[in-house]
Order: structure tokens, then sequence, then C-alpha cells
């Protein structure tokens, strides 16, 4: 009975020895991964930042999943949909009210209370306005753009312009000499009839709002923005610009050193296409330049006065999912992105500018002479309305637009069709204003 009992506790010792090594085996990972989704290029190149952050903080790791532009939007609200959302995630600056409407986002005012005020103000003012609803802020800039001139030097001298103008009535002089290079056989600038960019960018110069009534409503009748539309049309019908498409554009680059236009208005990318793609003979004979400023009308009797040549405020952000159980880690991995050593590292490895600029001291922007517009310009950037119908509205600008370039509408006919088309996607818009003004007790802080 005694050799029975000392058998059974033997084996029962050895059954408890066994079940504590297993419990050591499975032994859950303390490790944290997170989840991040970035687009193009950016979800490639940014993995080679990881393994320093990934050294400072030994418990974590990051899982990235490359996204195509293309299907970024669509892939991000299934997610959201699903309830699968990524734990950090990038956004174009202009998706972030949507975002923001489907709470989908963490603000991050109480993380950047922590904060020095030096280091918010080191971003570019009209950057993280894009990142701000409502007095609350969703995202921060990971990396910017604008829109500028790039000009072929040689050209413009010819015009007798050692320099690009400053404002509009300049900038009209000199390509309507450039036009008159070569018999005036040849454009002054390429402005594709089916992009909403400049035109927007003219009127934001004339200050026009776009939008009236807290974002209900189309402005677009507006005289300033009217006039804006005036000149930008003038420039087709003067054969300043090539009435065509980007599609019909066969070679940018190869037009742009035959000497087809001289000026085109575009973003950092082209920095590097234009580098790589210009031949070799061309390198010094174009640069950059920031937009001239138009003049804003008078009010009250007051004086007109010139604008600051503003151009549109772009780029990306970085937001937190509302529903990430890693907000923290999350966290910590965005400050990481945000530090202005790995900002101007990000754009050794794919070009994109920095967000903060203290970055801009790093050589490899400093020393670029095709960069430094890009910094002037991005002191002066105006975000378009930050409603999450505007990637729908800008399509409406860019069709009317094309219309009447190519004579299909008049002037009055365009605006007037623009502001019903915008009142139309603004509808749901002003039902959700009217609900919470009916029903204050309601509210939400989503847009």
């Amino acid at each position: 009975m005694n050799g029975c009992n000392s058998k059974g506790i033997l084996a029962g010792l050895i059954m408890l020895l066994l079940g504590v090594l297993t419990g050591c085996d499975s032994a859950p990972d303390p490790t944290i991964t997170i989840e991040f989704w970035a687009m193009g290029q950016e979800g490639e190149r940014v993995q080679a930042l990881l393994p320093e952050f990934e050294r400072r903080h030994p418990g974590l790791r990051v899982r990235v999943q490359q996204l195509p532009w293309s299907a970024a939007h669509e892939k991000l609200l299934t997610a959201y949909a699903g309830g699968a959302m990524p734990d950090l995630f990038q956004l174009g600056n202009t998706w972030i009210p949507e975002f923001v409407a489907l709470r989908a986002i963490e603000p991050l005012d109480a993380r950047l209370q922590t904060w020095p005020e030096a280091t918010l103000a080191d971003y570019f003012p009209g950057i993280l306005a894009t990142n701000r609803l409502a007095g609350r802020t969703y995202a921060l800039p990971w990396y910017v753009d604008t829109r500028l001139f790039f000009y072929r030097t040689d050209l413009l001298a010819a015009a007798g312009f050692a320099e690009s103008p400053t404002d509009w009535d300049g900038w009209l002089r000199a390509m309507t000499r450039l036009k008159a290079l070569n018999g005036g056989n040849r454009y002054a600038i390429l402005l594709p009839a089916n992009e909403w960019q400049l035109l927007v960018i003219l009127a934001l110069q004339r200050g026009a709002i776009l939008l009236r009534d807290q974002d209900q409503y189309g402005d677009f009748q507006n005289p300033r923005f009217r006039e804006a539309f005036v000149f930008y049309l003038s420039l087709f019908e003067q054969g300043l610009a090539p009435p065509i498409s980007n599609t019909q554009m066969a070679n940018l680059y190869q037009e742009f050193a035959n000497g087809y236009f001289a000026i085109s208005v575009s973003g950092p990318w082209s920095i590097g296409e234009f580098g790589r793609r210009l031949p070799a003979e061309m390198q010094e004979k174009w640069n950059t330049a920031p937009l001239p400023g138009g003049i804003i009308p008078s009010q009250a009797g007051e004086p007109d006065r010139p604008a600051v040549g503003v151009s549109l405020a772009g780029g990306a952000s970085l937001a937190i999912s509302r529903t990430s159980p890693r907000q923290a880690a999350t966290w910590t991995l965005l400050e990481f992105l945000a530090e202005p050593q790995q900002q101007a590292q990000f754009y050794q490895l794919t070009g994109d500018l920095p967000a903060r600029q203290s970055a801009w001291a790093d050589p490899a922007l400093a020393d670029n002479r095709y960069a430094q517009a890009f910094r002037q310009q991005l002191q002066y950037v105006q975000a378009t309305p930050a409603i999450p119908e505007w990637e729908r509205i800008a399509h409406r600008i860019a069709y009317y637009a094309e219309l009447t370039i190519r004579r299909q509408m008049n002037i009055d006919e365009a605006l007037a069709a623009l502001d019903r088309d915008v009142d139309r996607i603004l509808e749901k818009r002003r039902w959700l204003i009217r609900q919470r003004f009916e029903q204050p007790d309601k509210q939400t802080d989503s847009q």
C-alpha cells in the first residue's frame, strides 16, 4: 500500500513538473506588434527606418502592409467597415475629414500636450492645419507637398526675365513673351485641361472661399472665383497653354526639353523626375520658383492688397485607429517617425519633403537648389475645405473647367452648373447640420 502511494506521489510530481515546463513553453509573447499600413513607395521605404525603432524599443515590433495608392482608400474603408483597421495608417490629408466623420481616427490632443510648444511650431502651419478639424488634431503630417513652377531658366532669360515673376501681371507678361519666341509656334505653360489644382489655387489667391454657409453650398459664382476662372481661361484663349489633358501629352519631359512649353506647375515628386528624365545638357537650364501672387479685392472701400502666392497644402499624414488596442505603442512609433532626423532620412529614401522645418537643415535638402523654392512656398499654403465630400467636388471643378476650355459651355453656364452639382453633393451635409441644430443633445464630436 505504501509502495503504491509512493509510486502515485512520484507520478503526480512528474506530471506537475511536466505541466510547469509546458506552461513555461506556452507563456504569452510579451512583444507588441504594431500594424502599420502605408501607401506606394512609402510603404516600402519606411521599413529601412524601423530597425532603429525596434532597437530603441525592444518590446515593440512593426509589421508594415504596403498598399497601392489606387486601392488604398477603398481598402481603408473596407477595413473600417469590417472592424479590422490597422493601428497606424497613412492618409492623404484631404482624406482626413472623411475618416474623422466615420469616427475612425483617435484624436491626438491629449498626447500632444506632453510635447514642447516648439515641437508643434516646427511643422509648416498650413500643412498642420489640414490635420485639425473643429479645434482637434487627428493626425500628424508625415511628409508635405505643394505645387509651384518648374521652368526653363534659359527660355525665361531669352524672354527678358532674369527670375520668375512674383505677381500675376509679371507672370502674364513673361508668358506672352515666351509665346512669342520661335514665332509663336510653341506654348508658355502646360496646364492639363482635366486638372483642377491651378484653378483652385488662383481662386484662393483671389480670396475665394469655394464653399459658403458652413460649407453647405457651392460658392463658385462668387465674383472672386469667377475672376480667377476668367484669368485661367484666358491662358488657353490667348494660346499661352495648349488645350490638352495630361493623357494627351506623350512625353512631358521630352517636350519640356524641346521647348514645347517653358513652365509647368507641379509638386516635389517632379524634382527627381526632371533630374532622371531630362538630358544631361538640360540639367542647368531649369529651376523651381514659388507661385506668383494675385490681388485680393478691397473690402468696404479699403485699398486692394497684394496676395501672397498661395498654393495648396498637400501631402500625407499618419493617424492612429480609434479602435486600436495598442494606442500607447502606436503613439511611440508615430513620435519616432515625426523626429526631424527620421524625416530627413525618409526624404533621402523617398524624395518626400519633410513636414518638420528643422529637418530641412539636413545637407541633402539645404544644398538642393530645386527644393528651396518648396520651402518658401510651404510657408504660404492653404487647405481646401475640410469636408469628406471635397474629392467629389474637385472632380466636378475639373469637369466643368475642361468643358469651358473646350468651348462646350460658357463661363456663366459652367459656374451655375458647378454650383448646382456641388449643392447636390452637399445635400446630406446640410441634413446632418440641421439634425445637430435641432437636436443639440445628440451631437457628437464627429465632423
